[in-house]
């Protein structure tokens, strides 16, 4: 059967450098970092007392409050950015056909901050089970998408992918699998995650897996240095609307990028470690040409999954350089995680936003806080390291990874008429 293409004609953001699209965009290009003393909690006893959270965001400027009471903060966040794409893509609802717009989202953890709260309010308690009755549907992952598609009637696919780091970056992958064979004519895609809480901070801590740079945070997310020692906890959404293309002209939408492939894969190594030779995201790289029907030397951009990890990174660029051989040079490699920190499942959602924009604008966000040459990373490679560069983007890549071994990768394009 010939499938169809897919479109994104719809953006939406919440992240820890902005609270929408614009201002996100603009932070990214100016290279602003999100990092700064946690507020959310008193931290003073950790070992890690910094994190990306968001900036003067208040929910219930945008719900209802007795709805917002509903909602554990990862779908508060999600019916933001969500509310922003659905507008930006110009979806009229009272003319869509409603049972062919679906909602598949991504979120490594969902309502963690919810579950906590509740296990420390009984394990306080005298042993009475005294629990709020929203407690289940507050917590549980796919509640997200639930709401997104209460409140806009859309009765296509609904559900959440659950796969760590890389759970927005999958989530994607089905939106754009089932429109092209014709499921669907739209679908509001992304992620969201709020795990800067007790239990998130706590729990990565003792995994050794954040950075612990509590002199001076906003230089602590630094993918590709010399110096980096872990990743920095960030939080927010990230929403795309794909679209079929016929369906997105028939209407006269606009559109941002093409969706021209997805790929998927497993390390099946270590429940949190990078495979060492980096087979797994090797696979996912080439998996994602291959289903996009392109060449290695056709990619102009990669936004890397880029973690600012000791094994992680190096894992990562020595993949690229052996999937792309001497073109690995000539793209521009970046990782805006060096600016909003880490959003776990969100990640795929934001970071492949930024390719579109780049895209769009034809300007590459930088690496921020490099400092340091690290003598394990091909010199050649050009990382786009602390300041932005104007480039013409016609094929972007977007990598994500999980715990556990997920690997997934997404490729968009130039709108080619």
């Amino acid at each position: 059967m010939q499938l169809k293409r897919v479109v994104v004609t719809g953006l939406g953001a919440l992240t820890p450098i902005g609270n929408n699209i614009e201002e996100y965009w603009n932070a990214l290009v100016n290279g602003v970092s999100g990092a700064a003393p946690i507020t959310y909690f008193d931290a003073a006893k950790f070992k890690t007392r910094f994190a990306c959270e968001l900036k003067n965001f208040n929910a219930t400027d945008f719900i209802d409050r007795k709805e917002a009471r509903k909602m554990d903060r990862f779908t508060q966040y999600a019916m933001v950015a969500s509310d922003e794409a659905i507008a930006d893509a110009n979806l009229n609802l009272d003319e869509i056909n409603k049972l062919r717009v679906g909602v598949i989202w991504g979120a490594g953890i969902g309502g963690l901050e919810t579950f906590q709260n509740e296990a420390l309010n009984f394990g306080e308690g005298d042993g009475t089970p005294r629990f709020n009755p929203f407690f289940i549907p507050k917590m549980i992952a796919d509640i997200a998408p639930g709401n997104i598609s209460i409140k806009n009637g859309f009765m296509g696919p609904n559900y959440t992918t659950v796969s760590a780091c890389a759970s927005s970056a999958n989530a994607m992958i089905d939106a754009l699998n089932y429109i092209r064979l014709g499921t669907c004519d739209v679908i509001v895609t992304g992620g969201s995650e709020a795990a800067v809480a007790i239990a998130g901070v706590g729990g990565f801590n003792a995994m050794h897996a954040l950075s612990t740079r509590n002199e001076s945070p906003e230089t602590a997310s630094r993918p590709f240095d010399a110096e980096r020692d872990g990743f920095v906890l960030g939080e927010g959404a990230g929403a795309i609307v794909l679209e079929s293309y016929e369906h997105a002209k028939a209407r006269g939408a606009k559109i941002y990028a093409e969706v021209i492939g997805g790929g998927m894969s497993s390390d099946a190594h270590h429940m949190t470690a990078p495979h060492p030779d980096g087979i797994g995201v090797i696979a996912v790289m080439k998996n994602c040409l291959e289903n996009a029907g392109i060449k290695p030397e056709d990619v102009d951009h990669i936004n890397t999954h880029g973690t600012s990890t000791p094994l992680g990174d190096v894992a990562e660029l020595k993949a690229i350089s052996e999937v792309f051989g001497d073109h690995a040079k000539n793209i521009n490699i970046n990782s805006t995680k060096s600016m909003t920190g880490h959003l776990l499942g969100a990640a795929g959602a934001i970071e492949s936003i930024a390719s579109i924009l780049a895209m769009k604008h034809g300007i590459i966000p930088p690496t921020i806080n490099h400092e340091n040459i690290d003598e394990n990373i091909n010199p050649e490679l050009n990382l786009t390291l602390n300041k932005a560069q104007k480039r013409e983007i016609k094929v972007a890549m977007s990598n994500t990874f999980g715990f556990g071994g997920h690997n997934a990768c997404v490729a968009f394009k130039k709108l080619d008429e």
